[in-house]
């Protein structure tokens, strides 16, 4: 697996997790996803991705998006 599908897989597990906080725990976590899409939506402009950052560090190769 390279980066570019780890990001995507774990950006998708943090909405599916805060969807399901959401909905069982308490509807702040709504604000949970709003900080994920914001993140995404950053990361897509800028090119920098906290979470590429880290995975990286874990010895996760890099892919297109994230070279």
């Amino acid at each position: 697996m390279n980066l570019d599908r780890a990001v995507s897989l774990f950006a998708g597990c943090m909405v599916l997790l805060s969807v399901v906080l959401t909905q069982f725990v308490s509807p702040y976590f709504m604000w949970f996803t709003v900080f994920i899409g914001l993140n995404l939506l950053q990361s897509s402009i800028t090119g920098f991705c906290p979470a590429a950052s880290v995975m990286r560090k874990f010895g996760i190769k890099a892919g297109c998006a994230f070279s």
